[in-house]
């Protein structure tokens, strides 16, 4: 069955980095017979000045009927003064809200060939891949009450709620222990039940959960516990599931083991599987159309798109093969050269290209 690809480029280096992951949807469609169609459509700065708002009418269907979203980037300086509804930031917000994308998965991988690219030790991170779960559409993000109000005294008091249902907490639980099922079967849940009731509930429901995955190996671990095991001995895990405000910290710390952002994919799922798929970095507007931009986390999003929303994992594994044999020629792009670049956006895109053409035959 012909699966459909929405193309959503964006702003920035969007354009740029997602031509690349284009080139390589291409290629699997000549070279293994990957069946599948690509309409792309205006989003964030893109889509108001085509239509006067981040995510237009048509591009919010188009995604809607799609199988899967291949999303670029969003954002420049010249949006930056108008309100703050029609930002670029709104239509990817909105994007995964019309969606109801809940489960973001940001995997952290270190290529061996990049070791030295991070701030910790070799030995600590050669080999590092870790699959971060963040629940990303409830908790102190979203609780309601939230605002700033007065006290008797005259004194300003900031406050926001932390809430998480039950139903919440089932869905991304399943998310994880399902993701966990296709890699090593160890899943690390991260909470504050020692302080927080709503982490109480947490580590409730997903031992509960954790009885329908008989397989997987479940652990429990402090927040503050599991920043300094990330530092300290990031290769213990395997998947980590957790809330919105603990994800989006821990995720990022994890990123920083890999050396560089520009290799770093990542995922926002709906109930079915359904996904929006971009690379973690931001639209760069400073390099935008200077040929610097790694493509390769946008090209490895489309991996973990064919692994998680359209059902090949042999392409998503031919795709990730592809990139390591690239980077065993010695080719770099700006940010993880070190001492030189040597490959261009499109050379990057080229070179995995030819190394995927080699491995179909």
């Amino acid at each position: 069955m012909t699966k459909n690809i929405a193309l959503l480029a964006g702003d920035g280096i969007g354009p740029e980095i997602v031509a690349e992951a284009v080139k390589v949807i291409h290629c699997l469609q000549q070279e293994f017979g990957f069946d599948t169609e690509l309409e792309a459509a205006a989003i964030g700065g893109a889509g108001y000045d085509q239509s006067g708002k981040p995510l237009p009418d048509e591009t919010l269907a188009l995604c809607e009927r799609a199988d899967a979203v291949l999303f670029g980037a969003i954002g420049g300086p010249q949006y930056d003064e108008l309100e703050r509804g029609l930002r670029p930031e709104k239509g990817l917000l909105n994007l995964r809200s019309s969606l109801s994308l809940f489960s973001n998965l940001r995997p952290a991988i270190l290529y061996p060939q990049l070791a030295d690219a991070s701030s910790l030790k070799p030995d600590l991170v050669a080999g590092l891949d870790i699959m971060i779960v963040r629940e990303l559409t409830g908790g102190i993000y979203f609780g309601q009450p939230r605002g700033i109000r007065k006290l008797a005294n005259g004194e300003r008091q900031g406050f926001n709620t932390l809430v998480y249902a039950e139903h919440e907490i089932e869905r991304i639980a399943r998310s994880a222990f399902d993701i966990a099922m296709l890699r090593d079967r160890k899943l690390c849940s991260v909470d504050k039940a020692n302080v927080l009731e709503v982490s109480e509930l947490w580590r409730e429901v997903l031992n509960r959960v954790a009885g329908e995955y008989p397989d997987v190996e479940i652990s429990h671990m402090y927040v503050d516990n599991a920043s300094m095991q990330l530092v300290r001995a990031p290769k213990q895990f395997d998947v980590i599931v957790t809330t919105n405000l603990f994800g989006d910290i821990l995720s990022d710390t994890a990123a920083m083991l890999t050396g560089s952002i520009g290799m770093l994919p990542s995922a926002s799922l709906d109930e079915n599987g359904k996904g929006l798929y971009e690379p973690v970095h931001g639209s760069a507007p400073d390099i935008a159309g200077k040929g610097l931009a790694n493509p390769l986390a946008t090209i490895l999003s489309v991996a973990m798109m064919l692994r998680y929303s359209l059902q090949q994992p042999n392409l998503a594994e031919q795709i990730e093969s592809a990139v390591g044999n690239v980077l065993d020629q010695g080719l770099r792009t700006a940010d993880i050269a070190g001492t030189a670049q040597s490959a261009s956006t499109s050379e990057m895109g080229d070179a995995v290209v030819t190394a995927l053409r080699a491995l179909a035959r």
